[in-house]
């Protein structure tokens, strides 16, 4: 009965396939999750009416739950906050000032400079991907929508951008939770050795980032994501705002890009490595947001009431994304709980030939991330699995870590119950769900691209 432990992902996305809604589908695979941790399938004698109640009960608490983690909390209420800083951005003509400010100057003359201008700032904002994604999410919205540019295009190429140049760099959290998950193993490197050797190893994120430049240069698409161009997303109200000054959107997006900087230093104790991403994306986009609105307090052009009546709008219209955030995490906290991953891991079995494995891990590591919504649970569970299979058939570490890695970065772009994917809807706008089909052809044929090179290296060094 061991295979049950993956019917909530195969719930969560039969929903989504069925009715296109996320919401019930998240909340249906935490408590098929609950109902199973419940233990109502092995009993001889189950009472199913009672089962499913405490299922439904057990469901409520493990949502509660999720705030019990202070940086799952941080998350929510900096996902919260951010709608009242987009707000504050919008309102104040900030956007679109500076929307016309980089067209006049010769920026953004067309949609393959602006395609560039995106994908580079995800690029220069790699310390943390949700830092990453707002702030090319936020940046190039006005102009995607002045050259009548589908948000599903900015939602892929953010979503694309961020994570693959955060493993990548390793400069930031990212390096830093993967060394303390490798630290408490012996290897003949060092485990800053090992990382940093995975990354002509992580064919996954340089593919990714080679297709992102390549559609952005050739303006080439294909799949949903070709259809979706002609789909421009401007509210009334957006249109109906006049332009002021561009410092009313680059003062606030960088106190919260370099406050994220200066709180990485902090709470890492001067070691940018050691510090916390939820910490610092919090602390920033708070101070952000207290900038905006004194920026335009003081402008003289709104009053006090207004602008608390600006920020709980913002802050209103991405509710329904925050609650699927919410709703992720319990997930996730649920499926670990049931083994959901490591039952999946398990089934690559202890017979497959050398050159096999490290494909075999990707995948493994893919169908994970995608079943659970996190790259990051992807590796915990992944990495404890990998390092003895390395140690004893004496592989090489950098790449089976690659393979796990670039793994969970490929079934997190896959998932409609990632966080990350709905974060990257809320910066660009899009719906999430649209915004999880444009990117899909795209992850998957990366994926392949990635399976068929560790196949050919496999077959080359071991």
């Amino acid at each position: 009965m061991e295979w049950i432990k993956i019917l909530p992902p195969l719930v969560a996305v039969a929903i989504v396939l069925w009715k296109r809604e996320v919401i019930l589908a998240l909340v249906l695979s935490i408590f098929t999750s609950e109902f199973l941790l419940g233990g109502s399938l092995f009993q001889k004698t189950p009472t199913l009416p009672n089962q499913i109640f405490e299922g439904g009960l057990a469901t409520l608490d493990r949502i509660t739950n999720v705030f019990a983690d202070p940086g799952n909390t941080r998350i929510l209420i900096f996902s919260v906050m951010v709608g009242a800083l987009l707000a504050y951005m919008r309102q104040s003509g900030g956007v679109t000032a500076l929307v016309k400010s980089i067209i006049n100057k010769g920026f953004a003359k067309n949609e393959r400079q602006v395609t560039l201008i995106t994908t580079f700032t995800g690029i220069v904002v790699f310390i943390e991907s949700n830092l990453s994604v707002l702030t090319a999410g936020i940046l190039s919205r006005g102009l995607y929508d002045k050259f009548k540019m589908s948000r599903a295009k900015l939602a892929y190429i953010i979503d694309s951008t961020s994570a693959p140049i955060c493993i990548l760099i390793l400069l930031n959290a990212w390096g830093a939770y993967v060394l303390a998950l490798l630290n408490s193993y012996e290897f003949e490197q060092s485990s800053v050795e090992i990382l940093w050797g995975t990354i002509p190893f992580n064919f996954y994120a340089i593919i990714t980032l080679a297709i992102v430049f390549y559609s952005g240069i050739t303006g080439k698409y294909y799949g949903p994501l070709a259809k979706s161009e002609s789909k421009v997303e401007i509210s009334s109200v957006e249109e109906k705002i006049e332009s002021s000054k561009p410092r009313y959107m680059l003062v606030p997006l960088a106190v919260m890009v370099f406050g994220m900087v200066g709180f990485m230093f902090w709470t890492g104790n001067g070691d940018m490595a050691a510090g916390s991403g939820s910490k610092s994306v919090f602390y920033s986009t708070a101070m952000a947001c207290v900038v905006a609105y004194f920026m335009m307090l003081t402008s003289g052009n709104f009053k006090h009431t207004q602008l608390v009546k600006i920020g709980f709008e913002g802050m209103s219209e991405l509710l329904p994304l925050v609650a699927i955030v919410l709703l992720s995490l319990a997930l996730g906290a649920s499926l670990k709980l049931l083994g959901t991953g490591i039952y999946i891991s398990q089934l690559v079995g202890d017979f497959l030939p050398l050159y096999l494995i490290a494909p075999m891990i990707f995948i493994v590591g893919g169908v994970i991330a995608f079943s659970t919504g996190t790259s990051w649970g992807t590796f915990a569970i992944l990495i404890p699995i990998g390092v003895p299979i390395i140690q004893v058939m004496g592989l090489p570490p950098s790449l089976i870590l690659a393979a796990i890695l670039g793994g969970g970065v490929f079934g997190d772009h896959c998932s409609p119950i990632s966080d990350t994917t709905a974060v990257s809807a809320i910066a660009s706008g899009c719906d999430l769900l649209e915004h999880v089909k444009t990117q899909l052809p795209y992850a998957l044929t990366a994926g392949g691209i990635t399976v068929l090179m560790y196949l050919v290296v496999g077959l080359i060094i071991l």
